[in-house]
C-alpha cells in the first residue's frame, strides 16, 4: 500500500495497481513496481509502513482499525489498543444503546468456544453411530471398545467445557488454546477430544 504525501498529510491511498495523474504529469501504474523508493518518494508517493505492535489474534480480540499519519516524512499506519472480545452473551442494542426487540442475543466467545467445541464432538461421534443404529435395529452388541470411546469423548468434552467456563479472562482463553511442544509433542492444556484408532 502506498500514500500520497502532501504538506505533510496522507492526501491520497494509493494500492498500487494502477497509475495515478499529479498535476500535469499521468504516471503509469509501473512506478510502483519499477521505479526506486527514491524516486517515487520525489514524487511524494510513499510506502506505508504498518506497525502491528498493537495488533493481537482475532479470535480473541477486536482490533481498531489502523489509524495512518506522516512521521519523520515517512508514511505510517497503526493500530489503537485492542479490545478482549466480551466472553458472555449480550442482548444486542441498536446504536443509541436501546435493547432490540425481540431481544437479539449476541453470543459472547466463551458461548461460541463451547459451541464449536459441541461441533467436533458431534463428528466425533458420528464415526460410530452406526453402532448404534445396527444394535437399535438388529440388537448386534455394540463392541466394548466403541462404547469406551464415545465415552471417553463425553467425558472429555465435560472437562473442555468446564475449563472454558472457568477461564477468568482472555489471556486465560488463550492458553488453553495455544500449542506447545514439549520433547517433541505438541500439545495445548486445554487438551484433545479422543479419537476412535483406525
Amino acid at each position: 500500500m502506498f500514500a500520497l504525501i502532501e504538506n505533510q498529510q496522507i492526501t491520497k491511498h494509493l494500492s498500487g495497481n494502477k497509475g495515478i495523474t499529479l498535476g500535469d504529469i499521468q504516471y503509469p501504474r509501473s512506478i510502483f513496481t519499477l521505479w526506486s523508493e527514491a524516486e517515487r518518494n520525489a514524487i511524494g508517493i510513499f510506502e506505508v509502513t504498518v506497525d502491528t505492535t498493537n495488533k493481537k489474534d482475532e479470535q480473541w480480540y477486536i482490533n481498531t482499525n489502523v489509524s495512518y499519519g506522516v512521521e519523520s516524512n515517512k508514511a505510517v499506519g497503526s493500530y489503537g489498543t485492542a479490545t478482549a472480545k466480551a466472553h458472555a452473551d449480550a442482548n444486542g442494542t441498536d446504536a443509541d444503546g436501546v435493547e432490540l426487540d425481540p431481544v437479539v442475543v449476541i453470543p459472547g466467545l466463551k458461548t461460541n468456544l463451547i459451541k464449536d467445541l459441541k461441533i467436533n464432538v458431534a463428528n466425533e461421534l458420528a464415526r460410530t453411530d452406526w453402532y448404534i443404529t445396527r444394535n437399535t435395529e438388529k440388537s448386534t452388541a455394540i463392541p466394548s471398545a466403541i462404547s469406551t470411546h464415545r465415552d471417553a469423548v463425553r467425558t472429555k468434552q465435560a472437562e473442555m467445557e468446564t475449563a472454558i467456563t472457568n477461564a477468568v479472562d482472555t489471556p486465560a482463553l488463550e492458553t488453553l488454546y495455544t500449542y506447545t511442544t514439549t520433547d517433541g509433542v505438541q500439545s495445548r492444556p486445554l487438551g484433545e477430544l479422543p479419537t476412535l484408532e483406525s
